[in-house]
């Protein structure tokens, strides 16, 4: 049975490595850090004081300052990448039906950085003090709803909560919209600003994080057997998903085809993963059962690959588990070597980063890899340290959040 096909029109980021998605890219595959000290507050009292700090960022290159003023960084950060994907794509959506375009952004923590600020208001200054805007900055559906009244839009409007699998379930399930022709274009991904005092505070008790704070940019270490655990960062990523034939029709530039979806749960732990791997696994098969491709079609894996020793270790069976023999033939990384943890973001900036695997056929590699882990399998190709040419029809994104939400999308060549 026929159904609708969907495409990548656009492509939009910010990250602490890059504002674009040509220059994260570029600086991806130079292995280049985007890691450094924290600067936005004074990190003296806490045990770890570096991150994927994206700085010197200026709102005011794509809204007015009045704008900016009533959205939390999260949402700012949504904002400059949609407007960066809609400008990718070319869509005037003027010459659209603007109920046939949604918008779906996820994000895994929301308006942290304004609960932060507003709980120090109204315990200095009272009740009375606390911003009128308080609400609509918080909300975890503000970067979605924003972007929506932005362009007009009046298709699904919507935001998906999944930890670190947000931004993927969110263009999952816009795939899902387009595919059950509720619309012909979906903006989606997602975004996060959780950089800030409780943020790290937070995942510091937690004991999750790298300590490594004398070598911030070698930090995070996915597969690696002196890996200690995963950076903190912050940003957001966009993406245009249209129905190919509308995509076609208007001569627009197709990067690939979102071929498949999967989504699964792990029923075991709120923040380990399923030691073995089951639940992440049965996520890339439900993806490979979707898109109706064969294992064997895959040719890259970006993986979650945290940087911390549980979701290394289970991500990597989980593939071997899926793949078999054709684990050993597949190219493996993680970018977050590069880029740390975006969280409910890390999803959408690495569908961007596997849309431009297939366009320009290279494969970014893991940084900071020196040492597989054995645990992880070091028979296993994660691509250590340098870009690999490599011509790829088809690539998968794993995401898996606390909670045991796991999700994988596939895209392929058109």
């Amino acid at each position: 049975m026929n159904r609708r096909r969907v495409v990548i029109t656009g492509l939009g980021c910010v990250t602490a490595l890059a504002e674009s998605a040509d220059e994260l890219f570029g600086a991806l595959c130079q292995a280049k850090s985007g890691i450094s000290l924290i600067e936005s507050f004074d990190t003296k009292d806490f045990p770890v004081i570096f991150g994927g700090e994206i700085k010197n960022f200026a709102i005011k290159k794509y809204i007015s300052t009045r704008e900016a003023k009533r959205m939390d960084r999260f949402t700012q950060l949504a904002m400059a990448s949609a407007m960066q994907a809609v400008d990718d794509s070319g869509l005037d959506f003027e010459a659209e039906d603007k109920s046939r375009v949604g918008v779906l952004v996820g994000t895994g923590i929301g308006g942290l950085k304004e609960i932060e600020e507003q709980h120090i208001r109204i315990l200095e200054k009272g009740p009375r003090k606390v911003s009128a805007f308080t609400v609509p900055r918080l909300m975890g559906n503000a970067a979605s709803g924003c972007i929506s009244i932005r362009y007009g839009l009046k298709g699904p409007n919507m935001c998906i909560v999944t930890a670190c699998a947000s931004a993927s379930h969110s263009i999952g399930e816009a795939f899902y919209s387009i595919i059950s022709d509720r619309s012909d274009i979906m903006l989606t991904g997602g975004s996060e600003a959780a950089l800030t005092p409780l943020g790290l505070a937070s995942f510091c008790a937690l004991k999750s994080l790298s300590a490594r704070n004398d070598a911030p940019q070698i930090a995070s270490r996915p597969f690696d057997k002196d890996r200690d655990g995963f950076v903190l960062s912050e940003g957001s990523g966009v993406i245009i998903l249209e129905e190919y034939e509308h995509a076609r029709k208007r001569g627009a530039r197709i990067y690939c085809e979102l071929l498949g979806y999967g989504a699964s749960g792990d029923g075991y732990h709120i923040t380990a993963p399923d030691p073995d791997g089951k639940g992440a696994a049965e996520a890339m098969r439900l993806a490979l059962k979707n898109a109706r491709v064969e294992p064997e079609k895959i040719g890259y894996i970006n993986a979650h690959g945290t940087s911390t020793e549980l979701n290394d270790i289970a991500e990597s069976l989980a593939i071997k588990s899926v793949f078999g023999d054709h684990a050993y033939k597949l190219a493996v990384s993680s970018t977050k070597g590069c880029l740390g943890h975006l969280l409910g973001a890390s999803g959408a900036v690495e569908v961007i980063v596997m849309a431009k695997v297939i366009e320009k056929s290279v494969i970014p590699p893991t940084a900071n890899l020196d040492n597989v882990d054995k645990r992880c399998d070091v028979k296993m190709d994660y691509v250590p340290r340098q870009q690999r040419q490599a011509n790829v029809d088809c690539a998968i994104s794993n995401s898996l959040g606390f909670g045991g939400h796991n999700c994988c999308l596939i895209v392929g060549k058109v």
